[in-house]
Formats: structure tokens, C-alpha cells, sequence
């Protein structure tokens, strides 16, 4: 976490260590503190509809990878 004006922030990361792909699930887990095999059967539900698979994408590209 960084704190910023007095605040403590937390960032959303692609995960280094908990990934399939490229670690989207497993840095949306993190921030949230669930596990991230919930966000994969979420995610691969929305992939079923097309969606999913596009917006897995962009968020792979603008989500940073932890540092």
C-alpha cells in the first residue's frame, strides 16, 4: 500500500506469482482478498459470452505488473 495525502492507496497489479496467463485474475484476487480461482470461473463465465475475452485482454495491457 502507498500512502498518499495521508491515505493509505492500494494498487491494482497484474500478480508475478499467482498467474495462469498473465496474472490478471490472480492481481484482481489480491486487491480484493479472494481467491483468484473465483475471479477465473467468473472471468471464463463472461469469456463464454465473447466479452471476456477482449476485456481480459485490455486489462492485461493496462494493468501493471507488480513491482
Amino acid at each position: 500500500m502507498e500512502e498518499e495525502g495521508g491515505k493509505n492507496m492500494k494498487k491494482l497489479y497484474r500478480s508475478r506469482y499467482d498467474k495462469m496467463i498473465s496474472g490478471v485474475c490472480g492481481g484482481i484476487g489480491n486487491y480484493f482478498n479472494v481467491d483468484p480461482t473465483l475471479i477465473r470461473l467468473l472471468w471464463a463465465l463472461l469469456a463464454a459470452t465473447g466479452t471476456g475475452v477482449v476485456v481480459y485482454i485490455v486489462a492485461a495491457i493496462i494493468i501493471p505488473e507488480e513491482p
